[in-house]
């Protein structure tokens, strides 16, 4: 049986800018078809941004790859049209065991809180990921006309002009040039693009090896995340256990620095480690075996012009944590509106700097997590091995020590505190009487409604919430629609929107972002001061004053 990641989804074709005279112009091209470069491209095609995805494959990727997809990148997919899909399909899981040798040390639920659409996480094979996200794309392009999706053409040279980026391309039929005033290269953690503009990462590179085994077999092990600290299977390291669709499971086992790679992937090698883990009893078979060292390392700026840089072409993370795609979708959530109010010539150029100004930001944060988990998964002297074991040891019995314990902080939207697109109670745009947890920066906290959820209300433009309290139900500051939403008690039966967003106040207005990050929040309605928050959320900061 033929499986999807052999199957071309988007295979070579020629365009018609092939046969033209001199380069044609496009309004945005977007390289690489992966997660982020798909997501890049639906988000501005929703938006009404005519796109061109380049990419030198056809298909999706082979293996499980990226995994774990967390809530705030399934709500980005919700308001991408195919976040659903994802979750049907998917792997639902809130909790995880940590273990220490052959003993649970203790559990976790990363959702306690009731009352959201989405889990924390689910697992899901990057394959259908992909599946699913060019599904999407190819159906916008039926439906709008503004999208096409190139496989097999692989570019070679990128040139930045005053007003955009010449591209060279080669495909099966020769080469060809094109134009574009905006690049987005989401073209992986080796990207062509940032080499071929000679710029570099960093950071720091982190001298271990770990395999990775795609597993299919039958087996009662729960939905849950499972990570070992010195396993009796494989001492002196660790490993980690997922389940994903198919009776597919992914094993990560950690081998250490000095070690054959060659040799470490022979699949009777691999087997030998997996019946040790398992069990001789278990019957499984291998899908996927790979072997991978990791940075953490980041381009020192996103944006070079007009060429802007997302997902891993701009900043790499160890896999411990799940802050890869997680934080690719985060990227392109928050590039694309300011992106589509740049071209559209309601925003100034100057907004697409704030992208890279919050996106360094998250990408730092999730840096500093990424590299604390790797440095107490594998320690790196013998007093920090004493210091990590005794940890553990506590853990096991003392509920003080868990917070300490270290197998990879799992992926949570960052939040832009000070950024220049934020209301703050000195600007007179933030009210502190408000909860901490929606502050401006903060991403919008999920809430049941007598109808649906809070987070499927908000869409893709702009929004002004009211809770407790009237709003008009549309408005249009310097050519932005505003759509407006007002909630009363009888919207609220759980009390968890009142809770997330009101505290103890009786009333709450919030000016939430097309990336459903909040910009703006009072106690109270005026239009001069949403006009003033808008201005400034849209880079016009001129104007808010």
């Amino acid at each position: 049986m033929t499986k999807i990641f052999e199957t071309p989804l988007y295979p070579y074709r020629r365009s018609a800018d092939q046969d033209a005279d001199s380069p044609v112009r496009h309004k945005v091209v977007v390289l690489g078809a992966g997660p982020v470069g798909l997501a890049a491209a639906i988000d501005l095609v929703q938006q009404g941004v005519s796109v061109v995805v380049l990419d030198e494959n056809d298909k999706v990727s082979w293996g499980s790859r990226a995994i774990c997809f967390a809530k705030r990148p399934l709500e980005i997919l919700d308001r991408l049209g195919c976040g659903q899909k994802m979750v049907d399909k998917g792997v639902v899981w809130n909790l995880g065991k940590v273990f220490f040798g052959d003993r649970k040390v203790y559990d976790f639920n990363l959702l306690p809180e009731e009352g959201h659409k989405r889990p924390a996480f689910i697992n899901l094979q990057q394959y259908y990921l992909e599946l699913h996200l060019v599904e999407r794309l190819l159906e916008l392009a039926d439906e709008t006309g503004l999208v096409e999706l190139r496989g097999g053409n692989r570019v070679n040279n990128v040139t930045p002009l005053a007003d955009g980026v010449r591209l060279d391309v080669e495909t099966p039929e020769g080469g060809y040039a094109l134009e574009a005033d905006w690049l987005v290269a989401c073209d992986g953690a080796g990207s062509p693009t940032r080499s071929l503009m000679g710029l570099d990462f960093r950071g720091r590179v982190f001298e271990d090896n770990f395999l990775i085994a795609d597993v299919v077999m039958k087996a009662d092990f729960p939905t849950e995340r499972w990570f070992w600290f010195d396993p009796p299977f494989n001492r002196d390291q660790s490993a980690l256990l997922h389940k994903q669709p198919d009776d597919v499971w992914r094993i990560d086992l950690q081998l250490g620095w000095d070690i054959d790679r060659e040799a470490e992937k022979d699949p009777e090698r691999v087997r030998a480690k997996l019946r040790a883990m398992l069990g001789d009893e278990v019957e499984f078979e291998l899908e996927w075996v790979s072997i991978y060292t990791f940075q953490c390392r980041r381009m020192e700026r996103f944006r070079h012009g007009r060429v802007i840089f997302a997902g891993d072409a701009a900043h790499q993370v160890s896999p411990f944590g799940a802050r890869g795609a997680n934080s690719g979708f985060q990227d392109t959530d928050n590039l694309a509106w300011k992106l589509a109010l740049v071209i559209d010539g309601k925003a100034p150029e100057s907004l697409l700097d704030t992208y890279d100004l919050e996106r360094v930001q998250a990408a730092d944060e999730n840096i500093l997590n990424s590299t604390r988990s790797t440095d107490f998964i594998t320690p790196k002297s013998h007093a920090s091995r004493v210091f990590r074991d005794a940890v553990l040891e506590l853990a096991e019995r003392h509920a003080f020590a868990r917070p300490l314990v270290n197998s990879g902080r799992l992926s949570l939207p960052a939040i832009h505190d000070g950024s220049p697109l934020n209301g703050t109670p000195e600007n007179g745009d933030d009210t502190r009487d408000l909860p901490d947890r929606t502050r401006p920066g903060a991403p919008a906290s999920d809430a049941p409604l007598s109808r649906g959820f809070l987070i499927d209300r908000l869409g893709s433009g702009f929004t002004l919430l009211g809770i407790g309290i009237e709003v008009p139900d549309t408005l249009e500051i310097d050519g932005i629609p505003v759509k407006g939403i007002s909630l009363a008690a009888d919207d609220d039966p759980s009390g968890a929107l009142a809770g997330r967003y009101l505290g103890e106040a009786r009333a709450g207005v919030y000016l939430i972002r097309p990336d459903q990050h909040v910009a703006a929040r009072w106690t109270t309605f005026d239009t001069a001061r949403v006009e003033r928050a808008l201005r400034r959320a849209a880079g016009r900061a001129d104007r808010a004053a």
